[in-house]
């Protein structure tokens, strides 16, 4: 399948590591040794999670090469909605009349656009569907408790969109080669690694060395997993982008990949983890940077525990 046109919205605000040492303790440069992260996104007055999904999608329609009336599927896709019942999917459809879509709301933590990626290449392959948009807008300064000095300091906000047709329109759209996902529920703590309760704390990471010690190895499975799929090799990729949870995380799996820092791409010192729209805002980021016949392979881990790749070819 093929992307057609992609669009992001990060809000203008910043919080800066210096802000926690009041709330919960901690130094600048305890969070950026221990994450990376120098600042995080954060939505100002009159945003929310809708208003940046809307602007994301209103940025790719600039791009768009048909009516946005001939999609017939649209996912929300993300972990911190505003409206579990009248979704940003659904919203999406009756701002632009997009009135012959099936719509939905799926999430599974930070794996949760890789997985919506998933569902519309299966829901192409069926015949049910031509073209899809898929929106993640994550609102997590909603949920986060800043005062919790496990996490409290490590989510920003953000919203993408992507859509994607089963066939070329223009002849120049870049291929998603293979997706795969899996769910690891059943591995470490599992469900107890990370957690969102509205009536219990909020948004939690109260296992994270659980998470850390699986992240990097599942991430790497699962991009094995596509170049296998594709016959290719990790090393042939011309650039990877991972989950955007943890720096430590990323520098891990290149690490143990043999390569080079110079082949990742990361915007987490700047806008912090913003779940699962995070691996594909560096994508739609630097856009630039990728030509024809290059490779782009991007891997994810999200709470759970679930995880996930694709590979796409420019």
């Amino acid at each position: 399948m093929f992307i057609n046109a992609t669009g992001f919205y990060v809000p203008s605000e910043r919080v800066t590591n210096d802000y926690f040492l009041a709330v919960n303790g901690l130094t600048d440069d305890w969070i950026f040794q221990r994450t990376g992260i120098e600042t995080r996104s954060k939505v100002g007055a009159g945003e929310t999670g809708v208003t940046m999904g809307q602007a994301a999608v209103a940025k790719a329609m600039e791009q768009l090469p048909y009516p946005v009336q001939d999609v017939n599927l649209i996912i929300s896709a993300g972990y911190t909605p505003e409206d579990t019942v009248g979704t940003l999917a659904h919203i999406i459809q009756k701002e632009y009349h997009i009135e012959n879509a099936r719509t939905m709301m799926i999430s599974t933590a930070c794996s949760s656009f890789m997985n919506a990626l998933e569902i519309i290449q299966g829901y192409f392959a069926i015949e049910k569907a031509d073209k899809a948009l898929i929106i993640c807008s994550e609102i997590n300064s909603v949920y986060n408790n800043e005062h919790d000095p496990k996490c409290g300091h490590l989510w920003g906000d953000a919203a993408i969109a992507m859509f994607l047709s089963k066939e070329r329109i223009t002849g120049d759209e870049p291929e998603i080669l293979d997706i795969t996902t899996r769910g690891l529920g059943h591995i470490g703590k599992g469900p107890a690694g990370v957690n969102l309760s509205l009536l219990n704390g909020g948004l939690q990471m109260l296992n994270g060395q659980d998470v850390y010690s699986h992240a990097s190895y599942h991430m790497i499975e699962a991009l094995n997993d596509v170049a296998t799929h594709c016959h290719v090799t990790i090393q042939d990729m011309d650039y990877i982008i991972a989950h955007q949870a943890n720096m430590r995380i990323v520098f891990r799996m290149l690490r143990d990949l043999n390569i080079s820092k110079h082949k990742s791409l990361n915007n987490i010192r700047k806008y912090g983890n913003t779940g699962s729209a995070s691996a594909f805002l560096v994508l739609m980021e630097h856009w630039h940077l990728f030509t024809k016949n290059m490779l782009a392979g991007i891997t994810v881990f999200g709470g759970g525990y679930s995880s996930g790749a694709c590979l796409i070819k420019f």
